[in-house]
């Protein structure tokens, strides 16, 4: 099978994926001009019976499963699953982007191959990091607190990068709370939005406190901008429009909280700069504000120092009643559908308050105090919108797209390439290209993510229904195409030669101390099982729809994939090894670019 084989058998489920976004992105409507087959008959409520429902649950819960996954997860309770995660010692950033810059033996060279350690240590967690629902949810996060090496006070400084990352990896099962307590400590939050050095007010030269942060924390971390009830749906006024939470005044107020916030270390070394982005900020008295301040209704007297402003001000926010839905919705789509239903986001708000959750098999998870990340992770998982599996599948309004880095990790995990090997894919290095994945782990545009939460896609069916579809935000021709480029090239071995050329590059001209024969065969898959399966055409596209679709691949899209399957055969009539390999890849290729895949249901 040669490329352009490849490439033509894609393009024709490429299109009908475009179509089916144009119909409606999680509607279903366009898979191929069939219904999807009937859903498995039970969900995570009991044991998960088969692989199929193992898939689906781990689909939701993981960066993919494995099939070692798979097998050790099918006949077992995904409650016990769950708890046993919670239970797992978290896998940090920081020791490998450090081994990682420790290779670069000019300590001042701002390579590329610098630049990039977080993204490369993180497609390393993400594919073989044992504390998956962890850092599966670490990974959300970032996309509600957002920080960003894409350009900015942050693109040279990985260290402070994957400090910011182990934040959310320490918190992410913890309290809410804390994790805002560590993120207005943290070096990468203060550099990227600007806080660090803001002064108090000076009245003579007309100085005021940064903003930035106060406008963040108050719009994107925790409340929103407008009020909105338990479901998270929008409340509006007498006069018909939504009911604004706060003006500039509260704002300006805010913003005092903010000041006499430093650096632990100054600049003086090359030590300093960068043990300084590893370490919690620190307060000037002398800079931060002892004004009264005011916001939402509370007032922190005159005379309160930084910390206690601090602690007043995230307790405040967190006995808003606004917090827990907001989060809560924006959660939910990052995990399971895009579009929830009120009911199932007041329920899941209701864990966040609550602080517990009770799971199938009655043990009960969660500290009981407001902002219990696990309790509300165990409700957007477990909930009975979730759970009731032929709802699930049947609904057109539950479902999402799946992200391009979950597409491409899961592709990684599904035939077990070494996570620990992605140093040597440089085309991991940066993958925000539209001809690329469109979307770079810890790299967003801007505060506001890769994509808005209400965000509703204009001319689609999903747009006229008015549904939320965050991902079709950068879902476009080109992206589509770029995408199956991008995926063309890994799913077919075909990075070898430049991952070499590349590598020594990065040896001759940045002095990296790279191995280049570890290069030439770094991030292999396994395709070994499905091969065995090359012959017969229809027990591939069974055994993939299991591993890579969990039971969810319309007859349509089935049937077209074998057709290609056997066109291909006929025309290279052969059972080699490698016309066996080209096959499996030709399929693999298929299915992953086939909107059955790109929608998660």
């Amino acid at each position: 099978m040669h490329f352009c084989d490849l490439r033509t058998a894609t393009a024709l489920v490429c299109a009908s994926f475009l179509a089916s976004c144009g119909a409606g992105g999680v509607d279903g409507s366009g898979e191929s001009g069939s219904s999807p087959p009937p859903p498995p008959p039970a969900g995570p409520t009991g044991r998960l019976a088969t692989p199929v429902e193992a898939g689906v649950f781990l689909g939701q819960a993981t960066f993919g499963p494995s099939p070692t996954d798979l097998e050790s997860q099918t006949g077992r309770s995904a409650s016990e699953w769950f708890i046993a995660q919670t239970e797992l010692t978290p896998t940090y950033l920081t020791p490998v982007v450090n081994s990682y810059i420790d290779l670069v033996r000019d300590p001042d060279s701002f390579s590329a191959f610098r630049r990039d350690a977080t993204s490369i240590a993180f497609w390393r967690n993400a594919v073989g990091a044992p504390d998956q629902l962890r850092q599966r949810m670490a990974f959300a996060l970032s996309q509600i607190l957002v920080v960003s090496d894409d350009n900015g006070p942050l693109r040279n400084e990985p260290e402070a990068m994957a400090y910011y990352q182990d934040i959310l990896i320490e918190h992410a099962l913890g309290n809410y709370r804390d994790l805002l307590e560590a993120v207005t400590y943290s070096p990468a939050m203060g550099s990227y939005l600007t806080y660090v050095g803001s002064k108090k007010e000076n009245p003579d030269t007309g100085r005021m406190p940064d903003e930035n942060y106060a406008r963040e924390l108050l719009q994107l971390f925790t409340l929103g901008v407008v009020e909105i009830n338990a479901g998270g749906e929008v409340v509006t006024g007498g006069d018909g429009l939504p009911i604004e939470l706060f003006d500039n005044t509260d704002i300006t107020g805010l913003a005092r909280v903010f000041t006499g916030y430093e650096f632990a270390l100054d600049r003086k070394t090359a030590e300093n700069r960068r043990a300084r982005l590893t370490m919690p900020l620190v307060v000037d008295p002398e800079d931060h504000s002892l004004e009264e301040k005011y916001f939402l209704g509370l007032t922190i007297p005159a005379g309160i120092g930084a910390e206690e402003s601090l602690d007043r001000t995230l307790d405040h926010l967190m006995d808003q009643p606004t917090m827990a839905p907001f989060l809560a919705r924006q959660l939910i789509q990052r995990f399971t559908t895009s579009n929830p239903s009120p009911d199932y986001v007041r329920r899941v708000a209701q864990a966040f308050e609550t602080g517990s959750y009770q799971l199938p098999n009655f043990v009960t998870v969660g500290t009981g105090q407001t902002g219990d990340l696990t309790a509300t992770l165990a409700a957007i998982l477990f909930d009975e919108t979730v759970t009731d599996v032929d709802r699930a599948r049947t609904d057109e309004s539950f479902g999402k797209i799946r992200e391009p880095v979950l597409r491409l990790v899961h592709w990684a995990r599904a035939f077990q390439v070494p996570g620990r090997e992605a140093v040597y894919m440089f085309d991991l290095y940066d993958t925000n290209g539209s001809d690329e994945l469109n979307q770079n782990p810890y790299r967003a545009p801007s505060v506001f993510n890769f994509y808005r939460p209400g965000f509703i896609a204009p001319g689609t069916r999903t747009g006229d229904q008015g549904m939320t579809v965050p991902e079709l935000q950068i879902l476009n021709s080109a992206s589509v195409a770029g995408y199956v480029n991008f995926m063309d090239d890994f799913i077919l071995d075909d990075l070898d030669d430049r991952n070499l050329s590349r590598i020594e590059d990065q040896i001759r001209w940045r002095n990296v101390n790279l191995d280049p024969v570890s290069a030439q065969r770094a991030w292999l898959p396994d395709y070994d099982d499905e091969i065995a399966l090359a012959d017969d055409h229809a027990a591939l596209v069974d055994h993939l729809d299991q591993l890579l679709t969990h039971g969810t691949l319309s007859s349509g899209t089935r049937a077209l994939i074998i057709e290609e399957l056997d066109a291909s055969a006929a025309l290279n009539n052969s059972d080699t090894p490698e016309a066996l390999r080209d096959r499996v890849q030709m399929a693999i290729l298929m299915v992953m670019t086939s909107p059955d895949y790109l929608v998660q249901r």
